[in-house]
């Protein structure tokens, strides 16, 4: 198979290609606005490579006109949130599928026109959800589906990662090219949520800054209280002194669930369920997009008796700090 990756400069392309190499097949043309892009030497160093987009579509679709072994079949997309859309849509105009991280887009009803071109044009819209494809959860997932009978869970999501001034400024910070912290660094758990315990019955925001968000969310099968953060300061006390810059935490009525193993090759992964035809499409990504959509434009909730454990400490500070700010 032929492959093109857009985004070959951007922080998760090295897993696409990496995915790309270990599964046998080639990338034959990428493209980043930036050129910062020497990683591809360690995987398809005769990989042409382009800083403009037209020059890239030029020259596949010169290819998509010529003989079968030199079309590309699969287009992966590493770009920012708000030029996905955009993007999919460029692959699939070249007759090819779309392998695109996560979110597919930001906004759901974007989700029905891709929904028409891709019956347009006989190819697949795939999303990359890799963590549906971890062993425990996987197992996780097995348990709770054959325990139909069981009472709602009680599910404390805690995801924490630093990330520095830069973030701010960049396409990151800008809820409207990145859907926010919840769409930026949420989206792949509140799928995750989903696919394990079913659809949401009830949300309620608590806490929504640039750099934060928490809620509550109560699916099928669960109680979720979740926090979501990028501000170093929210990190436990631990995790600071033992040098790390993140905390993922999901317990099970207070039993914590370990997923931390099996991250390493979760992208490739991704690639073998979609080249065997079993990966996730354009009504898997649906839920959770239009759950996030829903959290980001929903009124915050003030007094609240299911709010996270963290946030009794940090709503106080955070109020304070934008009372200064005004």
């Amino acid at each position: 198979m032929n492959f093109a990756l857009i985004g070959a400069a951007g922080f998760i392309a090295p897993r696409h290609m990496q995915a790309i190499h270990d599964t046998g097949h080639d990338l034959i043309a990428a493209i980043d606005p930036h050129d910062c892009v020497g990683r591809l030497d360690s995987f398809f160093p005769e990989a042409r490579f382009f800083t403009e987009i037209e020059r890239f579509d030029r020259f596949l679709e010169k290819r998509r006109r010529g003989p079968e072994d030199q079309r590309v079949q699969y287009v992966s997309i590493c770009t920012p949130n708000y030029l996905h859309d955009a993007h999919v849509r460029l692959a699939l105009r070249l007759k090819a599928h779309a392998i695109c991280e996560k979110p597919l887009v930001i906004s759901p009803w974007n989700l029905d026109a891709l929904q028409e071109l891709e019956a347009e044009y006989g190819c697949r819209v795939y999303n990359v959800l890799q963590l549906r494809l971890i062993p425990a959860l996987q197992e996780l997932k097995r348990t709770v589906d054959a325990d139909s009978g069981r009472q709602r869970a009680d599910i404390c999501l805690t995801y924490i990662t630093r990330r520095g001034k830069w973030y701010d400024v960049s396409w990151k910070g800008d809820p409207e090219k990145s859907g926010g912290v919840s769409m930026n660094i949420g989206v792949h758990f509140f799928d995750l949520l989903g696919w394990l315990f079913g659809e949401p019955e009830h949300w309620e925001v608590h806490l929504r800054t640039p750099r934060k968000m928490s809620g509550l969310l109560e699916l099928e099968r669960a109680r979720v209280r979740w926090f979501l953060s990028v501000d170093e300061e929210d990190l436990p006390q631990s995790v600071r002194q033992a040098g790390k810059y993140a905390y993922r935490s999901m317990t099970l009525d207070g039993q914590e669930i370990e997923f931390s193993d099996g991250f390493t090759d979760l992208h490739t992964r991704v690639y073998r369920e979609i080249l065997a035809g079993r990966g996730a499409g354009l009504c898997d990504a649906r839920p959770a997009i239009e759950l996030v959509f829903a959290l980001n434009h929903c009124d915050v909730v003030q007094q609240s008796r299911c709010c996270h454990p963290f946030l009794k400490d940090i709503r106080p500070k955070e109020l304070l700090r934008y009372r200064k700010a005004a």
